[in-house]
């Protein structure tokens, strides 16, 4: 090997390559939806409906690039309602061949089909009973053809320039891992709620388990006036609490209305005087004003002020009794976004 001195490759001939690479790669990916319609979705949909119905785990195995593609497949399948585990067929013909249950279902990757350790481990899972999804590049290969149902992934080239290192090729099987992975998180209806389940670490836990009963600023900190108050003491309590805007409630607590910095200054606009600011609050209040119950995601309520532009949700229970306020920039700080 005798490399190229970083001088002599220019930034253009860098780019040039960069852009080849990825452009590949893409190829390759697209090539997917091609095989699906040369076999009209047979192979996808029967791998799908096997693993749908599979009383067990999803057994992903694999050797090399390919193996370390099952792995994260394998990891996909489980965070999203799918139980799965990675199986080494080295390790599995050792004895760890003992995890498998004969209620599970086998996820064969190899690109060439040919993978010896991988050939070696068929005649074992048969004799269990189980069925196989094959995913190889080669539908004529012994793999694809001793397996139950086989998924073409084949791709035109690799992005290695001497088509040798796998690259694309082990894209376009991650691609199809993720796809399928995908299609199941929809079969099953797995919801936000269910993926916080096994999330509950880290920033994405924090965005996935925080609720807006989590967040709610209730008791003093809550602005709120009773329907029979002023404008101007509306206005007081928006700008002593801070959040843009005051509830309005009744005589049992239950939220009424709202009234906020915009009514005010669209108000303002009208009547300059200010005559107004004697006024019941209940006469220019928005009666219906945008609430969350406080089980939802805070990440849900961040959406939804975001999509409407405000900067405030009031959180109330089911029997319409105000509880709290949760803030947009409260939600921003506390999540991490």
């Amino acid at each position: 090997m005798n490399p190229t001195k970083p001088s002599e490759f220019t930034r253009d001939q860098i780019l040039t390559e960069l852009r080849r690479s990825l452009e590949i790669e893409g190829e390759g990916i697209r090539s997917l939806l091609e095989h699906i319609r040369q076999d009209g979705g047979d192979s996808v949909d029967g791998a799908l409906r096997l693993m749908f119905q599979c009383s067990g785990k999803v057994v992903v195995t694999g050797v090399g690039k390919s193996g370390h593609v099952g792995q994260k497949i394998a990891a996909t399948l489980a965070s999203t309602g799918t139980p799965a585990f990675f199986l080494h067929p080295v390790e599995a013909i050792h004895g760890d061949l003992g995890m498998v249950s004969r209620m599970d279902v086998i996820v064969a990757l190899s690109n060439s089909g040919q993978t010896e350790e991988l050939l070696r481990l068929l005649g074992p899972i048969r004799r269990m009973g189980l069925p196989i999804i094959a995913m190889t590049g080669n539908p004529e290969s012994e793999l694809a053809r001793r397996a139950d149902i086989h998924i073409n992934v084949a791709v035109p080239r690799e992005a290695c320039p001497h088509n040798l290192a796998p690259t694309a090729s082990t894209t376009a099987l991650l691609a199809m891992g993720d796809a399928l992975s995908v299609c199941l998180l929809s079969m099953k209806n797995f919801k936000p709620e269910d993926y916080a389940l096994f999330h509950p670490g880290g920033n994405l836990g924090k965005k996935l388990m925080t609720t807006a009963g989590d967040l709610m600023q209730g008791g003093t900190k809550l602005p709120a006036v009773p329907e029979d108050a002023t404008v101007s003491a509306a206005v007081k309590e928006i700008q002593d609490k801070q959040f843009g805007v005051t509830a309005v409630i009744d005589s049992m607590g239950r939220l009424s209305g709202a009234f906020s910095l915009g009514d005010l200054m669209r108000l303002h606009v009208k009547d300059p005087s200010l005559s107004f600011l004697k006024e019941p609050i209940s006469k220019h209040m928005s009666p219906n004003p945008r609430v969350v119950s406080p089980e939802v995601l805070a990440a849900r309520a961040l959406n939804l002020m975001e999509t409407l532009r405000i900067r405030a949700l009031f959180v109330m229970d089911e029997q319409k009794v105000l509880l709290g306020v949760i803030g947009i920039y409260e939600v921003l700080e506390a999540i991490d976004y």
